[in-house]
């Protein structure tokens, strides 16, 4: 390909090509042309334009295709424009003389269009310059106008010719555009609107493109409109438009100026087409004009569009059928306008309009209604017009109110458009649709605005019992009150409990008093089974306690045997059959709701409860036709809907349950389906759900989703059918509904009924014995047989529908066929429909063709029926017996993969021969579509086909032509099966392969340009593949551009196909994708539609416009989900592009007046970070890039602004420091950074926090919890001492306050006091007055919630009491931890009152500050929270213990909400609990009872009473009592919660819970307990035990191993108050007689599972061998020491082996004497092991955190009263010392390496064992040689630190009082210490740390001294003085010496004059015999004496410095 990039075509290469070659390599070199033809210079165009001209004229003899011909005059056309124009006149000559060519062949014909093409494309380009031809080319096209049939493709000649014709799409549509009056074309309507429906926005229409003039394309201010005609320059006004538009629907194509004959006599009727098409031109005409257009002239648009539907226009009401599609045009008008152009306030405004049109109709009514002749008032017509205008407002208004959610609260709450009022009035109107309208409204409103359901309820209950005898307004107000149930499932926060024993009551009053009055009886008969199948939607937690009697309802509803029913059929008459059928039918529904709603009932004894009437209801079916005969035709819809219910019902029960009868309903089913009297065909709803999905694509273009779905249902249907409509079912106003906010739509019961039948067969057919099975196939086969005409096409549809359900069942449910008999008549079946005309029919028959092969799963017979359509294809001619086959081969290959490869050839080759009649398109389509099945299930064994298929593929989309959009949407599914056939391979570089590579981008360029929607989708759908799986191979730019473009497209499908490929490409490149649409719109100047605004706000503010206009929920999924990963990938680059986004979202529509009136901040504001950050009002004049976004789109917003701040916490530092920011903020103004944004981000927080909207509130106030929680601690550089977001304080807390209001929701409440709570915990507020504020609201709420389940709002269901009750409980627990922490960590002695006060008056909080604060309140909270304890205790019990539970329920639930409760329980439990403990711990188990009384409960809600209430009787219980009450509950929850930790349980609630096991072990009392209790300790170690291994956080380990050592502490507390006890008790006695206490008794032996120890070694060991592998002897593989180097452990790491070894060497005080010795061993080699592990040489000399830890644990060891108990000293003395020889070894190489041990460590430790254990361990003679040995060797060591180390350690020992252990030190070491000094005598120190050495030893060298006998003294003494002297200086030298040298004479000199007076004789005698020395000594003082007075205090300093910086050691082990 790479050949075809030239400017001249590359001749030599393109006649080396075949035939589809040649193609490709022209189409290439064209539109590489294109894009070279306008970069290349004008001169080098111009000399090789003869030539260039030459071959592109050439290539119109080629028969050139479509897409060919259009870039072939493209290029023509820019080749003139760009170079000469004189041989242009040539040029068109030639073109002319091709079109007037005699031949008329159809291979000539390319030629001809190629040349049409070619003019029109140089005459829009060339304009004026053409025009002296423009005669003769007109007359040309003209005559070939009138003798060709392919009229389509001149239009577009004419169209450039005519500068109106804009339009290419058609020639209608061409013409359309041409001529201003609307009567052509709503002529043209008539006969082509199924094709150019669809296109109708993509040219914004015929009509608004006549109407709307162009030079005023925005919102236009007048009522007038000009039309664009040159003669006249008449205005038009609105009025008159809206009159054309409206004459179109009513009238549709005929006459508008002559009523013509059909008109006069009332008998024509407007086709559905026509109403269609111009309910869409209404649509686009409002869009074209605008939104604010809209606003102004909404009322007399709302009066224009209800009159449609009104009593003056009868004709589009005249039948029930026409009433429902035109209500429905009408609907999609409104909904599409107001819905889809106005923002949340101006719909707020349209909604009070439209109800003011509601009062009006609603005041017409009743003064019919109020007329006093009853002939007059039901004969009146007013009463039937205006109720289709009711119906309509209706039905928007509740849509509008639904779509604004809670922002419509204004709306309601203004009195003055008394919308309810309006709304429920007209409840009682007599026409049912409009009273189903009513209802739905208030449906709407309530799933809108939760807080008006409740009331909403009551007031329609109210009025249901009051007006029980007006028949309107039983069924009125039923139809409300099923409508308000099915709301409460779309409402989190429910309705309260008791309505359902309200409504069920009423239900039953009302069935019962039906037989009362007979004019009521069919009404009170439905209302009561409508509330009661209502009522079951409520689920499980409602209906449980009715269900009794709703079970006693069914029974008795049905006779009881078929006796009754006999005497039944005898007695009554038309009347009471109707209203029997009517209860019956209600009946059957209900239970039909309760099985469908309420499944965790529907236990075995419910079902056998259910069963019964069963039998009854099947033996009324099959006496229905007797009783119809009977009775007659009034009993027709009655008995239709009866069959319909209980069909319903049998396909949700399991046909066990109804097994007896499943021949007689098999018997039914027949009859039903092949009954006489069915004359529609209803395809269109039967078959789609048994085709497949993929496969409807390729039938009508009706049956894809779109966005005008709602409408164009009607034209599926065909007129004969009514769409759906809710009065067709008053039944379904509670289901579900299934798309959002759209009005239920059931279908009239006749077609309803079929379907459900035909669902039925399936499964009944299935359950049915073989010969049975066989008889109703052969029978059903016979009734197609016996039929003729249009209605054997009704009962073959029929039959085949009820085959294909049995098929498709039986294959859902792994069954079997049964033997071959059966197949036959099913193969006939389907064999037959495979060839029917019906397309849709061939469909599923082709889809039951496979599933057949499925179902028999027979090897053969799959090969047989793939025979038969061989043969077939084969054979046959006709279009329709080739499409079925070809689509029953792709079906056979999608059920059961490759068939085989000889099949799979055969396949193929026949499907390409279908493929290429170009004769057919069909036949092409369903070829091509099967083809693509096969490519997808053949996968790799279709590689040797990869490249014909490809090449087919380009050469049909080549020649195709573009009116074929079928054909071409099923090559792109081809080609998009190819790609994903070839994946990854696609990557390649071989030859081959970037063949195929360019093949495909040729394709999806060809798709590309075609000007079908759904082509297009292909197209991207296409490069989305290929982008995956050869991402370097596709122009990312241009794929961008062509996304861009289409973002804002009309059409669903191709919107959606854009949306999933920029979300694949943004996972990968998100910035580069963002970049190009940047580029391409700031180049562009038409491409890019108004919509997509994204030169101003990038793609991403482009997609968040996009989001909010929205209204597919795949396509808003899709966009937030490309947004998210643009977020991830971007935000932190582009931080302020994207704050201003959010800010703007949110700013929008904020409230300016509220964020003015808080923004209490600095004036210099503005000074910190961007100037940007701070927000301006609107008053500024620009306007804002996003008009009123939707509430769900500012929400989306919010949420964004937390995804921002979490991508900022991974990234830079700097986001979260100031002072980082502001700097590298001035090195380089482009860093951004997210702290610089703060005041953004508090803003839009407010902003969100404060709206209207619920949901928005709650994202505001979730954006300023994760604010607080971030930005809390850090520091204002400005302010030292101040945090940054202290300044914030009065947006905070103006924020919170409204969510603390009466009328605002429990969820949003519950939200604010967890934002209260972190805000007071964060220690942002440092002044106790400003807490206050916050503090308040808390206090408040506290207040409120007091009275407990009681008292809180009756609005919404019990559990949310509950979980606002919950919410403040745990922000008070929050606060009262954080309160506790400050107060521990601050502890100062208690200060007076006046100082307290003082601190509080100079603004500043105490520590205890906020502990008082919630001191006040504490005696109330702890009641609250131990009672909420308990409830959650009692809610987590197993169910087994469900009787056990209180029947009122809890302290804060009650027992019918107690499953909706727990969820709230467990989201506040843990904080609640650590809250409760701490405060246990603070009272110390002691409890004032003044306190207890002060807060009045309505009842006692302590757990003391555990459920009893104080007045229980006289027991009163002990203190005792009370403190193990509240332990064990405590402990009970920790327990069970940390046992069995779910997958998720927050890090908060198990930190919280075991932050409350700390707490709760902090004091005596509890500890005593858990000491005593051995089981229990036991069994909370076990548990601790499973949370470290299965939580990784070292927070959560540490945490775990804090509580193991308290309960060690108790244990060991337990035994020394044993032991202390035991001698008080015996102390006369012998200490031998007295019993061991401690684990391990007399025999030493530890239990496993009975063992507090063992278990705590086990535990130790998993913490300790998880950080040190190397000490589990398991994985080294030696149980002696193994060289491995040592390792420095991570912080966390360290913190943990630290804590470990802190509880290990607790553990033998747990221990008799021989249950010590028994854990010795492995204590001492688990501590000296983390000493040998982590022992690394560390700078300065310094240990290492473990190093330490392990050291102390061994001191704690050594020192353990085991060691010298009679009974174990023995032992322990021959275990430490192995211990000490394991040490020693250390230093040994082992294995011949030589470890890295830092010696220091091991000397400490060997020092450690010395000083700590008793003499005998350590002074056995060859471990002391040892010892010294290792003392003299590190003293050769030259590392100065490690000397100075040495000499400390070495003092240490030398000063032990016993001399059996110092002296042989002494005697070994002291001559190599004084050589040491002497040697730094002679060699002059230097250096600090010789310094140091020199003073340690002197240190060393005095201590001796000391310790020396008398008679050695002197001698120590005579060795001392001469080193000390040496280092003295004269006067002289004094001067000149260098700090050290002085620091040495001074050190020298003041140990001198200690010595002196301390030994005096020794010293005078030294003096004497050495004159030298005493010389140098009197020097050194005169020399001093001057400057002695000035000096000695710095010489102190110098020592008392030296001293503190040579002992580094951070724990004294010694």
């Amino acid at each position: 390909m790479e050949l075809a990039h030239s400017l001249l075509l590359n001749e030599e290469a393109y006649n080396q090509l075949g035939e589809v070659q040649k193609a490709e390599f022209i189409f290439d070199w064209l539109r590489y042309l294109e894009k070279l033809l306008v970069a290349t210079s004008r001169s080098d165009v111009k000399e090789k334009q003869k030539t260039l001209v030459e071959q592109l004229l050439s290539l119109l003899n080629s028969s050139p295709g479509p897409p060919t011909r259009k870039l072939l005059a493209k290029n023509l056309a820019l080749l003139y424009s760009i170079g000469d124009t004189f041989s242009v006149y040539e040029t068109i000559d030639k073109c002319n003389e091709l079109i007037r060519s005699k031949d008329d062949s159809p291979s000539y014909l390319p030629t001809k269009l190629a040349a049409v093409v070619c003019l029109g494309s140089l005459y829009k380009k060339l304009g004026r310059i053409l025009g002296n031809t423009f005669t003769d080319t007109v007359g040309n096209i003209l005559k070939a106008m009138k003798s060709a049939e392919h009229l389509s493709a001149y239009a577009p000649l004419l169209s450039r010719l005519f500068p109106c014709y804009q339009d290419e799409l058609s020639s209608i549509k061409a013409l359309c555009s041409i001529c201003m009056p609307l009567l052509l074309c709503l002529r043209v309507f008539a006969g082509t609107l199924l094709y150019s429906h669809h296109y109708y926005n993509d040219r914004q229409g015929p009509i608004s493109s006549a109407l709307v003039p162009s030079s005023h394309p925005g919102p236009s201010p007048t009522r007038e409109l000009t039309a664009p005609s040159r003669q006249s320059t008449r205005r038009v006004s609105l009025e008159e438009v809206l009159e054309l538009l409206g004459t179109g629907f009513l009238r549709g194509s005929s006459g508008f100026l002559r009523a013509s004959g059909d008109m006069l006599k009332g008998t024509s009727s407007v086709s559905r087409d026509v109403r269609v098409g111009v309910t869409q031109a209404y649509v686009v005409f409002i869009s074209t004009l605008g939104g604010a257009w809209l606003e102004k002239n909404f009322a007399a648009f709302l009066s224009h569009i209800l009159s449609l539907v009104s009593q003056s226009h009868p004709k589009a009401t005249q039948t029930q059928i026409d009433a429902v599609c035109s209500r429905r045009c009408v609907s999609f008008i409104l909904r599409a306008t107001v819905g889809g152009l106005l923002g949340e306030k101006a719909q707020i405004a349209a909604a009070k309009d439209i109800c003011q049109a509601i009062w009006k109709l609603k005041k017409v009514m009743d003064a019919v209604m109020s007329d006093g002749n009853l002939e007059t008032r039901l004969g009146s017509a007013d009463v039937a017009a205006s109720q289709h205008m009711l119906v309509c407002a209706l039905q928007e208004l509740g849509n509008l109110i639904h779509s604004l959610g809670t922002t419509a609260a204004p709306l309601l709450q203004d009195s003055s458009a008394g919308i309810l009022d309006n709304v429920i009035s007209v409840t009682l109107h007599p026409s049912i649709s409009v009273r189903l309208a009513a209802a739905w409204c208030l449906h709407c409103i309530a799933v809108a605005l939760p807080s008006y359901l409740t009331p909403l309820l009551d007031r329609c209950l109210e009025r249901l019992t009051v007006l029980k005898s007006s028949p309107e307004a039983v069924t009125g107000f039923s139809f409300a009150v099923a409508a308000l149930l099915g709301a409460v499932k779309h409402c989190p926060l429910g309705i309260p409990h008791g309505k359902g024993k309200i409504i069920m009551a009423l239900a039953e009053d009302l069935l019962c008093s039906a037989a009362q009055n007979s004019r009521l009886s069919a009404q009170r008969t439905q209302a009561g089974w409508l509330l009661i199948a209502a009522l079951m939607t409520l689920g499980p937690a409602f209906v449980g306690h009715h269900l009794a009697r709703v079970l006693l309802l069914w029974k008795c509803v049905f006779p009881v045997s078929p006796e009754d029913l006999e005497s039944e059929k005898s007695r009554g008459d038309s009347f009471t059959w109707q209203v029997t059928l009517e209860g019956r039918a209600g009946a059957l529904c209900a239970i039909k709701s309760f099985v469908a709603h309420c499944g965790d009932l529907l236990t075995e004894e419910v079902i056998q409860h259910l069963v019964p009437p069963l039998p009854c209801a099947v033996d009324l079916l099959t006496q229905l036709s007797s009783i119809l005969k009977t009775y007659g035709s009034p009993l027709k819809t009655p008995s239709v809907v009866y069959r319909q219910r209980l069909y319903e019902l049998l396909i949700l029960l399991s046909p066990e349950t109804y097994e007896g009868d499943l021949s007689a309903i098999l018997k039914e089913l027949t009859a039903d389906l092949t009954a006489p009297d069915i004359q529609v065909a209803a395809s269109t709803f039967l078959l789609p759900p048994l085709c497949h999905q993929d496969d409807l694509l390729i039938l009508s273009p009706l049956l894809q989703e779109t966005d005008h779905r709602f409408i164009e249902e009607q034209l599926l249907l065909g007129s004969v059918i009514a769409c759906g409509s809710l009065e067709y079912d008053p039944y379904s106003i509670y289901e579900k509904d299934v798309e959002g906010d759209s009005v239920p739509k059931p279908l009239p019961p006749t077609l309803s009924v079929t379907s459900s039948a035909v669902k039925l067969f399936g499964v009944v057919c299935a359950h049915v014995g073989e010969a049975q099975r066989l008889l109703v196939l052969e029978q059903l086969l016979d009734s197609i047989k016996h039929t003729k005409g249009a209605r054997q096409q009704v009962v073959q549809l029929h039959v085949v529908s009820a085959v294909s359900s049995f098929l498709k069942y039986v294959a859902g449910s792994k069954g079997h066929l049964g033997p071959e008999e059966v197949r036959r008549p099913v193969l006939a079946l389907v064999m037959g429909a495979l060839e029917s005309p019906n397309p849709l029919l061939r469909c599923a028959a082709a889809e039951a063709w496979a599933r057949l092969a499925q179902v028999v799963d027979d090897g053969v017979f799959t090969a047989a029926l793939a025979q038969v359509s061989f043969d077939k294809l084969k054979s046959a001619r006709d279009a329709v017996t080739r499409t079925g086959h070809s689509l029953a081969l792709g079906s056979l290959h999608r059920y059961l993969g490759g068939i085989s490869s000889q099949h799979l050839n055969s396949c193929v080759g026949i499907l390409y021969t279908l493929s290429q009649d170009s004769t057919s398109p069909d036949v092409q389509t369903w070829a091509l579509h099967s083809l693509s099945l096969i490519i997808d299930s053949a996968g790799p064994l279709y590689y040797t086909h990869a490249e014909p298929t490809l090449s087919l593929i380009i050469m049909l989309l080549l020649n195709v032509p573009p009116t074929h959009a079928e054909v071409h949407q099923s090559l792109g599914r081809c080609l998009n099966a190819l790609i994903t056939t070839l994946g990854p391979e696609l990557q390649g570089n071989s030859t081959s392969v970037s063949t195929l590579r360019s093949s495909c981008l040729l394709g999806c360029a060809v798709m590309q340009d075609n000007p079908d929607c759904l082509v297009q989708a292909q197209a991207i759908s296409c490069l989305q593949q290929l982008h995956m799986f050869a991402p370097r191979h596709v122009n990312l730019s241009s794929l961008v551009s062509c996304l861009c473009v289409n973002l804002c497209s009309p059409y669903l499908l191709l919107r959606r196909a854009v949306l999933a490929c920029l979300r694949q490409l943004v996972q990968r490149e998100a910035a580069e994708v963002s970049e190009h649409a940047v580029m391409l719109a700031k180049n562009s100047r038409e491409e890019l539609t108004l919509d997509a605004n994204i030169r101003e706000v990038g793609l991403e503010g482009a997609l968040l416009t996009l989001l909010d206009k929205e209204t597919d929920r795949k396509l808003c999924h899709d966009i937030k989900e490309t947004l998210n990963h643009m977020l991830t990938s971007m935000a932190v680059d582009k931080l302020s592009f994207w704050l201003k986004l959010c800010k703007d979202v949110l700013a929008a529509s904020a409230d300016f007046e509220a964020v003015t009136c808080v923004d209490t901040m600095q004036e210099e504001e503005g000074d910190r970070g961007d100037d940007a950050s701070v927000l301006t009002s609107r008053s500024d004049g620009r306007p804002y890039p996003f008009t009123n976004p939707r509430w769900a789109t500012r929400v989306f917003a919010a949420e964004c602004v937390c995804r921002i701040i979490t991508q900022c916490e991974n990234a830079h530092s700097a986001h979260f420091d100031v002072a980082l920011a502001q700097d590298l903020k001035k090195k380089d103004s482009r860093n951004d950074f997210l702290v610089l944004h703060l005041a953004d981000l508090i803003r839009m927080a407010f902003m969100a926090a404060t709206d209207h909207s619920d949901q928005l509130r709650l994202s505001g106030l979730e954006t300023l919890l994760v604010v607080i929680r971030r930005f809390a601690t850090i520091p204002e550089p400005e302010f030292p001492g101040h945090v940054i977001l202290e300044q914030y304080q009065a947006n905070v807390g103006a924020a919170l306050r409204p969510a603390f209001t009466s009328e605002t929701p429990p969820d949003v409440t519950a939200k604010a006091c967890q934002v209260c709570s972190a805000w007071i915990a964060s220690g942002v507020v440092s002044d106790l007055n400003d807490i206050r504020r916050v503090h308040q609201l808390l206090v408040a709420s506290l207040t409120k919630i007091q009275v407990g389940k009681e008292a809180l709002s009756h609005l919404y269901n019990e559990s949310a009491s509950t979980m606002e009750i919950l919410a403040v409980l745990k922000a008070w627990a929050e606060v009262y931890i954080i309160a506790v922490e400050r107060h521990k960590n601050h502890r100062q002695p208690l200060k007076t009152p006046a100082c307290s006060e003082e601190g509080v008056g100079n603004g500043s909080i105490s520590p205890d500050g906020l502990l008082d604060l919630v001191h006040a309140d504490l005696g109330t909270l702890s009641r609250l929270w131990l009672a909420a304890l308990q409830d959650f205790a009692l809610l987590t019990l197993p169910s087994e213990f469900a009787s056990q539970l209180p029947v009122e329920g809890g302290a804060f639930y009650t027992a019918e909400t107690s499953e909706n409760a727990k969820l709230h329980y467990y989201n506040s439990w843990a904080l609640i609990l650590h809250a409760t403990a701490l405060w246990l711990t603070g009272t110390g188990f002691v409890v004032a009872d003044p306190d207890e009384g002060a807060p009045h409960l309505s009842r006692p809600v302590t757990p003391t009473s555990m459920c009893q209430g104080l007045s229980s009787g006289p027991t009163v219980k002990s203190p005792e009592d009370v403190y193990t009450e509240r332990f064990h509950l405590i402990l009970g929850i920790s327990v069970k919660f940390l046992c069995s930790l779910r997958s998720d349980a927050t890090m908060e609630s198990i930190t919280a819970c075991l932050h409350a096991l700390q707490a709760l072990l902090d004091v005596p009392w509890p500890r005593s307990k858990i000491g005593s209790d051995q089981d229990l300790g036991i069994e909370l170690l076990n548990v601790l035990h499973r949370v470290i291994l299965t939580r990784e956080s070292p927070s959560i380990q540490l945490a775990s191993l804090e509580v193991v050592r308290q309960i060690i502490c108790a244990a060991q507390e337990h035994v020394k108050e044993k032991r202390r006890s035991a001698e008080v008790d015996d102390g006369a006695a012998e200490k031998e007689t007295l019993p061991e206490f401690g684990e391990g008794k007399d025999t030493g032996g530890l239990v496993p599972g009975k063992s507090l120890v063992f278990a705590t070694l086990e535990l130790c060991v998993c913490i300790l061998v998880r950080q040190l592998p190397g000490l589990n002897p398991k994985l080294t593989g030696s149980p002696g020491v193994k060289a491995t180097k040592p390792q420095i452990l991570s912080e966390d790491g360290s913190r943990l082996v630290s804590a470990a070894l802190v509880i290990l060497s607790e553990l033998p005080a747990v221990c008799s004497p021989e249950g010590s010795i028994s854990i010795l061993p492995t204590i001492l080699y688990l501590t000296i092991g983390v000493l040998r592990e982590t022992a690394v040489k560390l700078p300065g000399g310094q240990l290492s955190s473990t190093v330490a830890a392990s050291l102390q644990a061994l001191k704690g060891i050594l020192a353990s009263p085991m060691a010298r108990a009679e009974k174990s000293h023995t032992a322990w003395t021959d275990l430490l010392r192995s211990a000490l020889t394991t040490i020693l070894d250390c230093w040994d190489p082992v294995d011949g390496t030589h470890q890295e041990l830092d010696e220091v460590s091991l000397l400490t430790a060997i020092t450690v064992f010395i000083l700590s254990t008793s003499p005998e361990v350590t002074t056995i003679p060859c471990l002391q040689k040892r010892c010294i040995e290792k003392f003299k060797a590190t003293l050769e060591i030259k590392d100065p630190m490690v000397q100075i180390k040495t000499y400390q350690l070495l003092l240490s020992i030398f000063q032990y009082p016993n001399p059996a252990v110092s002296y042989p030190y002494i005697y070994s070491l002291v001559s190599s210490i004084v050589e040491k000094l002497q040697e730094i005598d002679r060699r002059k120190p230097e250096e600090t740390t010789e310094l140091q050495i020199f003073q340690e030893g002197i240190k060393v060298l005095e201590a001796l001294v000391a310790v020396a006998e008398e008679q050695h003294r002197s001698q120590l003494v005579a060795c001392l003085l001469p080193i000390l002297i040496s280092f003295l200086l004269d006067e002289n030298a004094l001067g000149s010496a260098t700090s050290i040298m002085r620091n040495l004479h001074d050190f020298a000199l003041q140990n001198l004059m200690q010595i002196g007076p301390q030994y005096s004789s020794v010293f005078k005698s030294v003096m004497a015999s050495s004159p030298g020395l005493k010389a140098r000594l009197e020097a050194a003082i005169k020399g001093n004496q001057e400057t002695v007075k000035v000096k000695t205090p710095t010489s102190k300093q110098t020592n008392n410095s030296g001293k503190s910086s040579s002992i580094q050691l951070k724990t004294n082990f010694l």
